[in-house]
């Protein structure tokens, strides 16, 4: 599976899940797609490993006796949606582990709704930093054309799309922003199911996905 993986995260994507920094539509797209990809999941632990170097050369701190107590505390409260471990593949199925758990179910259990022209959409619940989703979009089917206001990450799930930066299939992930402008169209064969990542909204060309905007939330 990972050796046919062609589209690999950015450091600077990888990075920031190491340090705990991206949104969790964001950490949701990363943690899938390395639990698919030995590559991305090798680079990942050298990021880690030289975070706990640098906190390991930090000066010690004095620490109040019920610190650990507090930590564990906050960590217990923590909502659970909100930490999305790296996990192996689990049994077969269309979804990579961290995404099945998240949603607790693989796409048989995807409620999608039509956004037109046979695209399908299920957008799932994260924090309000970003927005996630899910796309269903048959083979041989467009996207309308659109740009970016921010960044957008796209992880292949089932199938393959084709746009200006390429061919995308199953574990490869796509990082666009505001210098991409592109018409993503499913290959033939089977149909694409993509998770989807924006911190903004796109800026579409065409007149009809822009009245559509709103009601999308894309």
């Amino acid at each position: 599976m990972t050796s046919e993986i062609k589209h690999h995260l950015t450091d600077e994507m990888l990075m920031g899940y190491a340090a705990g920094n991206l949104p969790e539509a964001f950490n949701l797209v990363v943690a899938s797609h390395v639990s698919m990809c030995d590559d991305c999941r090798a680079r990942l632990a050298e990021f880690e490993a030289v975070g706990g170097a640098v906190l390991d050369e930090d000066p010690v701190c004095e620490m109040s006796d019920d610190s650990f107590a507090a930590t564990m505390q906050l960590i217990a409260d923590m909502p659970v949606e909100e930490r999305i471990e790296r996990v192996a593949p689990g049994p077969a199925g269309i979804f990579p582990g961290p995404l099945r758990d998240y949603l607790g179910g693989d796409a048989d259990t995807v409620r999608w709704k039509s956004v037109g022209g046979k695209v399908r959409q299920a957008i799932l619940p994260t924090s309000k930093e970003a927005t996630a989703r899910l796309l269903y979009i048959p083979a041989g089917v467009p996207m309308p054309e659109h740009g970016h206001n921010g960044t957008e990450m796209t992880l292949v799930l089932q199938g393959a799309f084709e746009d200006a930066d390429g061919y995308f299939g199953r574990g490869d992930v796509e990082v666009a922003n505001e210098e991409l402008d592109h018409t993503p169209v499913a290959a033939p064969g089977a149909d694409c199911i993509c998770l989807v990542a924006t911190d903004a909204p796109l800026k579409f060309h065409g007149l009809l996905p822009r009245i559509a905007q709103p009601f999308l939330g894309i």
